[in-house]
């Protein structure tokens, strides 16, 4: 399966929280979307491994991706070097996608900036053709580098190179993000609290959104940052 657009995440939510309603649209507009865990968020504070894999089944289905796929890696150990740049960049020639979505490139959680640098390597690496990487058959993959690379912004509030409306999607973002259920605000839950767990961070899910919806006159946006210049054919793009 080709996909369009391949979101990845550290950990299970990374991506519903950082582009949600950008992949709410995109799927809507009929493209082909997948998301790509590297961790199991095993060492959350909150959950397990295994609620947090049916929290993500459950999110994927709202969000309508095609596929969704955990590579396991350790969570807050995992180390940007070979075995695990093949590991990605195997994912990566499985379903060519266009475009790749990850982690902010500078976050309060350690293993969000390294999957960031970590999945940005693994893209370029994946269109060397002298890097052999092979299906589970044997047969080995074709090389295939994505067009664009962009980082969905999370906790830190960064200044975004461009924003996408999304308005119209935010309620599905909310119900994905929701869907972890271990995760964020409950007020009958005895689990120790986290800076995530509370009604502010919810709240600010969606005031963030407004915020930026409100710099370029919408009613929700996401943020994202680029790797290189952002590039239009005509100034009559930029709306």
């Amino acid at each position: 399966m080709k996909l369009d657009i391949l979101a990845i995440g550290a950990h299970p939510d990374d991506v519903e929280l950082g582009c949600g309603a950008t992949i709410a649209k995109e799927v809507a507009n009929g493209k082909k979307v997948g998301i790509l865990d590297l961790t199991r968020g095993e060492l959350g504070t909150r959950g397990t491994a295994e609620t947090r894999k049916t929290e993500a089944a459950d999110a994927a289905e709202i969000l309508g991706v095609s596929v969704r796929e955990n590579l396991g890696f350790a969570d807050a150990f995992f180390v940007n070097d070979k075995s695990h740049q093949l590991e990605i960049i195997k994912i990566l020639r499985k379903y060519q996608p266009e475009i790749v979505l990850c982690n902010a490139i500078d976050d309060r959680h350690i293993d969000h900036g390294k999957g960031s640098k970590l999945v940005s390597d693994a893209c370029f690496l994946s269109g060397l053709i002298k890097i052999e990487t092979a299906l589970e058959d044997g047969v080995l993959q074709n090389q295939w580098r994505p067009k664009h690379v962009y980082h969905y912004i999370q906790w830190k509030n960064l200044e975004p190179d461009f924003v996408v409306d999304v308005s119209g999607f935010i309620e599905k973002k909310m119900d994905a993000v929701l869907a972890y259920k271990t995760q964020f605000y409950d007020a009958t839950s005895k689990a120790p609290e986290t800076p995530i767990s509370s009604k502010n961070f919810t709240d600010s899910i969606i005031y963030r959104a407004r915020d930026l919806g409100r710099l370029i006159g919408v009613e929700h946006a996401e943020g994202f940052n680029v790797e290189r210049y952002a590039a239009v054919s005509s100034l009559f793009d930029l709306k």
